[in-house]
C-alpha cells in the first residue's frame, strides 16, 4: 500500500513542479518575451512592412548579407515562425539555404534575444542554469551562443547552397538566382 501511496504522491508531485515553473515563468520571462514582441511588430510598422520587404530582396543578392544577416533581421524582427516569410523574396536557388541558416539561428539566439523562439527558450534555459550554479553570469554564454550560431549557420548555408547546385545539376532542374523584387 505504501508504494501505490508513494507512486500516487510522485505522479501529483511532477505536476505540481511543472505548475511551480510555469508560474516562475509567467512572472519572469512571459512577460519579456510580450513586451519584445510588441516592441518588434511597432519597430516593423515603424519602418513599413514595404520597407522590409524590399531591404530582404536587395540582401538576397549578396552571399554575407543572405547567409548571415538576413537570417539574423528576421529572426530578430519577427521571430519563429515568422521570420520564415522573409525568405519569399530569395530566387528559388536560395531559398534552401535560407532556411538552413534561418532555422538554425533561431535555435541559436534564445539566450540574448528570447522572443526569436520563446518555444524553445527551455534549452538555453537549462544550460544556463548550470552555469548560475557554478555562481557565474550567462550573459558570456548567451553571446557566445549567438556568435557561433551566427557563424556556424552561414556555413550551413553555404553548404546547402552546394548541395542545391548539385541536386539541381543532377536532375536537371535549374532554379532562378535573381531576386523577383
Amino acid at each position: 500500500m505504501d508504494f501505490l501511496i508513494r507512486l500516487a504522491e510522485g505522479f501529483i508531485g511532477l505536476f505540481q513542479e511543472g505548475a511551480n515553473v510555469f508560474m516562475s515563468w509567467m512572472t519572469s520571462i512571459v512577460p519579456l518575451v510580450l513586451v519584445l514582441l510588441v516592441f518588434m511588430n511597432a519597430m516593423i510598422n515603424l519602418i513599413g512592412a514595404d520597407k522590409v520587404d524590399r531591404f530582404a530582396a536587395w540582401a538576397s543578392k549578396y552571399s554575407l548579407m543572405r547567409n548571415m544577416v538576413l537570417p539574423f533581421i528576421a529572426a530578430f524582427m519577427l521571430g519563429n515562425p515568422a521570420s520564415f516569410t522573409l525568405g519569399k523574396f530569395l530566387p528559388e536557388f536560395y531559398k534552401p539555404s535560407f532556411y538552413a541558416a534561418l532555422a538554425q539561428y533561431n535555435h541559436t539566439s534564445n539566450g540574448i534575444f528570447p522572443h526569436i523562439n520563446p518555444g524553445e527558450l527551455f534549452v538555453y534555459l537549462g544550460i544556463a542554469q548550470g552555469v548560475e550554479a557554478l555562481g557565474l553570469s550567462t550573459t558570456p554564454l548567451a553571446v557566445r551562443y549567438l556568435l557561433v550560431g551566427l557563424v556556424m549557420n552561414a556555413v550551413g548555408a553555404y553548404v546547402t547552397d552546394f548541395t542545391t547546385a548539385y541536386v539541381s545539376k543532377k536532375t536537371g532542374v535549374t532554379l532562378s538566382k535573381v531576386p523577383s523584387v
